[in-house]
């Protein structure tokens, strides 16, 4: 059912968390499920220094907070800005099509996050 990307992610998250003294904090509820993806970062020159989330739902949310964390990290705010839904489902090998809602969650409130950032 689910891919096995998907499933190390959730199983071996990726910057469980929160970063301590955050540049900026997001946070977002899937209100037809009740998910919730909660993010936070710290900047570096410029850079995303570190970047963590905490999550509370089903599997797919989780694995999608983690990946979005991984594909954010390193990276400067613009390039981080052009990251996708579709960059999201190649972390995780694809979602069950009743799943799809995880993704939208991940991008949406890592969108909100970079919006803190000015």
């Amino acid at each position: 059912m689910y891919s096995p990307e998907l499933l190390d992610h959730f199983q071996h998250p990726r910057n469980p968390g929160t970063v301590p003294e955050p540049d900026a904090t997001a946070q977002l509820e899937n209100p037809a499920c009740g998910d919730i993806l909660k993010l936070t970062l710290k900047l570096e020159g410029g850079r995303i220094a570190e970047i963590r989330f905490l999550a509370k739902g089903c599997v797919p949310a989780m694995a999608c907070g983690s990946a979005i964390t991984e594909l954010a990290k390193g990276k400067t705010v613009d390039d981080a800005r052009q990251l996708s839904r579709e960059d999201v489902l190649q972390a995780v090998g694809a979602l069950p099509e009743a799943s799809g809602h995880a993704s939208h969650l991940a991008i949406d409130t890592l969108s909100a996050l970079l919006r803190e950032l000015g």
